[in-house]
């Protein structure tokens, strides 16, 4: 029985595609490379700015240190996330119709320093009674690997087969299954084909069913 649902946050709680696009359009441009949103995008969501610089390495060849380069990009998003954020639609609806009958939380690849200008902006810790988690808790090792969720389901002392966690990409479904949870995929970032690995593939948050989770 589920008992306990963890949202991803950015693309299932709020909505950051343009400070992020606006973000890696400079970060490369500084490097005279034009970013290839539908080649990259999904390689890099979920991942820590380290692990997404070390990918965009491979993939560009440009030099650098990763964790400098990864400081320049976390400076560069921060300045756009503070242009605004807005929730995700539907989101505040279900969230109040479900609040109270499970156990909530995020577990977000988002660095706290970004995190907080979110948690600021939308009082997230009031939605979530606190319960916020990110990959800084574990070490930034982010998605594919499932260590944030398994995180957040000790937290909430979840075994993780009463767990579901709701998701947007990739690599968050692939870290949702590798953790031994349920999952369902919302198609506000990607197409439903690429997160045909979810149990569940939803286009908005008026489809999701918990009744039959």
């Amino acid at each position: 029985m589920i008992d306990t649902i963890i949202f991803d946050a950015e693309g299932v709680v709020f909505d950051s595609e343009a400070a992020w696009d606006k973000g890696q359009i400079e970060f490369l441009g500084r490097r005279g490379i034009v970013y290839e949103r539908e080649k990259l995008k999904p390689l890099l969501t979920g991942r820590s700015l380290v692990e997404g610089v070390r990918v965009m390495q491979e993939i560009y060849g440009f030099s650098g240190d990763p964790e400098a380069l990864a400081k320049e990009r976390r400076g560069l998003v921060s300045q756009f996330f503070k242009d605004g954020l807005s929730f995700i639609e539907g989101f505040l609806e279900f969230y109040q119709t479900m609040r109270g009958h499970y156990k909530t939380c995020i577990a977000t690849a988002l660095t706290g320093d970004l995190l907080a200008i979110v948690e600021r902006t939308l009082d997230l810790p009031n939605l979530f009674s606190g319960n916020l988690f990110s990959i800084a808790d574990v070490g930034n090792i982010g998605k594919p690997q499932p260590d944030i969720f398994l995180y957040a389901a000790e937290k909430l002392l979840a075994p993780v087969e009463h767990c579901l966690v709701i998701e947007d990409a990739p690599l968050g479904v692939e870290a949702a299954k590798r953790a031994g949870m349920k999952c369902i995929a919302l198609t506000t970032t990607y197409k439903r084909e690429m997160l045909s690995a979810a149990d569940w593939v939803v286009d908005g948050y008026k489809a999701i069913d918990l009744s039959i989770v």
